[in-house]
């Protein structure tokens, strides 16, 4: 990424969000953006699984979870699976585990938290609807950038 979410931010002010979920870094990457791609679930990651196991070319997941951390929605093998997949990363509101593995891949990937507990695989949820959390509307097909400032985001 080439410039900062502060730089952009000030050069583009109020036509961007904000989020205001402190969200913390967990893949090899601490800097991305990409066209946003969502999933909406609660504690079943299965949506998640498939999205990241299709191309991705550079797009940037957005996963509501609903701000849960009672079980993880990605892991090592997922978060493999999308860099194989070309994705630029992952903005979680919820949990990740295999947080050691995480950081030796070159995805980009943000989460509340960890949890070493599987979720369940039921597919249920919603994939490339309009997702918010922190005040910020994540709409499938808009801009998302992240690192270590935070997570901003193109108005619809």
């Amino acid at each position: 990424m080439s410039v900062s979410t502060a730089d952009l931010w000030d050069e583009r002010g109020e036509s961007l969000q904000s989020c205001s979920v402190q969200l913390r870094h967990y893949g090899g990457h601490t800097a991305y953006a990409g066209v946003i791609s969502t999933v909406r679930c609660h504690r079943d990651n299965a949506l998640v699984k498939a999205a990241l196991g299709e191309p991705g070319e550079g797009r940037v997941l957005v996963v509501d979870g609903g701000g849960s951390l009672e079980s993880a929605l990605m892991g090592d093998l997922i978060a493999a699976s999308a860099v194989a997949q070309g994705w630029a990363g992952v903005v979680i509101h919820g949990a990740v585990r295999d947080v050691v593995a995480l950081r030796d891949l070159p995805l980009g990937a943000v989460a509340l938290g960890s949890n070493p507990r599987k979720s369940a695989k039921d597919g249920v949820g919603e994939r490339d609807v309009p997702v918010s959390f922190g005040g910020v509307d994540f709409i499938p097909g808009q801009q998302v950038w992240v690192d270590e400032d935070g997570v901003v985001a193109s108005l619809a």
